[in-house]
């Protein structure tokens, strides 16, 4: 089931696919196929955004003064 603007509506899906979102359900621990995708939708959701803005997460390092690049003296 897929809400939709506080309604509820069928989506058809092959019987592999049903099984496959069942295992989802018990893997996330959720109740309704329904909580599965929307689970597997915020995570997806997540890995997009980590891979688009975090590229540099690990090469970057804290800033010091000699990082700033010009001369006080």
């Amino acid at each position: 089931m897929v809400k939709v603007l506080g309604k509820v509506t069928t989506v058809r899906v092959s019987r592999s696919t049903l099984k496959m979102l069942e295992r989802l359900r018990e893997k996330f621990k959720v109740k309704s196929l329904d909580e599965a995708i929307q689970s597997l939708v915020r995570q997806q959701r997540k890995t997009v955004i980590n891979k688009a803005f975090g590229l540099d997460r690990d090469r970057i390092k804290t800033f010091n003064e000699e990082d700033r690049g010009e001369d006080r003296n």
